[in-house]
């Protein structure tokens, strides 16, 4: 299996100097992360929400080692937030953020990265839009839950992430689907033990089944993270067996990919979000989106041979 060694790749100092020198990887890049500024993505988010669409933004990043770097992440999504104000969007574009990226790996971390993040929970909640707290690897997993619950508190429509191939997510999703809580669920695309998570493709799929049947019949609001055309027909009947009309549930898909499915689903009448991202420090996200499948990297494979 390839996403393994992908997802050791990124991790690569020399694999990431590697890729990041080959003349061709940013006309790629482009297809999954359509810039690096906040002037660069307004004209994607003017496009795709006058398209019918809704957007959850990501400021790329992970690699945090120290606090002075956390703060400047903090301060980016303040900075987003500002504009999505200017653009009169904030209905219609959330946010998506990494604790890691707030210095939830410090010393002191968990603190931390709940400081960085309110500020930027609050300014969100201040022009009518939320956040989603993106789960990372199997180890940062208590500290995420346990900010969620704290944020809920005064936010409680701020969201969470929760990964199919984990054993532990069964019972994380009860507990959210009780408590009303807005869950993006997704495959995961981290590089993960055999103790922890299931390692086959069947197995993942079977459990993002009976996740998504939790979720639905719960009282939260279930955020279908997948391209998959056959788990997206699978969600829309769970839906429909649970009584949810379509403004209760939602889709997600990542910018780049099934575009033409973003727009059918709109069209529709589902509420259709794009994950899209943006940044300088593309190089871990870029390479777990080609870990997550194996039509990303033959792009990305037959790009190289073909421009390189």
């Amino acid at each position: 299996m390839l996403g393994p060694v992908i997802l050791a790749a990124s991790r690569s100092d020399r694999m990431r100097r590697l890729i990041s020198a080959a003349p061709v990887t940013k006309q790629v890049v482009d297809r999954f992360i359509p810039g690096e500024t906040v002037d660069d993505i307004v004209p994607i988010v003017e496009e795709l929400t006058a398209r019918g669409l809704e957007l959850t933004m990501d400021v790329v990043g992970e690699d945090i080692t120290t606090p002075e770097q956390a703060a400047a992440a903090r301060d980016a999504y303040l900075a987003l937030i500002d504009r999505l104000e200017e653009l009169e969007l904030g209905e219609r574009v959330e946010m998506s953020v990494k604790l890691s990226m707030f210095g939830q790996a410090l010393d002191g971390g968990h603190e931390l990265a709940l400081a960085n993040v309110r500020p930027v929970v609050e300014a969100a909640a201040a022009i009518g839009t939320t956040v989603t707290l993106d789960a990372e690897d199997h180890t940062t997993l208590d500290s995420m839950f346990a900010i969620h619950e704290e944020l809920r508190k005064d936010f409680p429509q701020t969201g969470c992430v929760i990964q199919a191939y984990l054993f532990r997510t069964e019972a994380d999703a009860r507990r959210l689907a009780e408590s009303g809580s807005r869950v993006r669920l997704v495959k995961g695309a981290y590089k993960e033990p055999a103790e922890v998570a299931y390692q086959q493709k069947h197995e993942i799929d079977k459990a993002y089944v009976r996740i998504l049947r939790t979720l639905m019949e719960g009282e939260g609001y279930p955020m279908i993270g997948s391209h998959d055309p056959r788990l997206i027909s699978i969600a829309q009947e769970l839906a429909r067996k649970a009584g949810r009309k379509l403004d209760e549930y939602e889709f997600q898909m990542l910018y780049g990919i099934r575009g033409d499915e973003h727009l059918r689903l709109a069209a529709e009448g589902h509420r259709m979000r794009v994950y899209t991202a943006y940044g300088t420090d593309w190089y871990g996200y870029f390479m777990r989106r080609l870990a997550e499948k194996p039509a990303n990297l033959r792009f990305f494979a037959r790009s190289m041979l073909t421009r390189g």
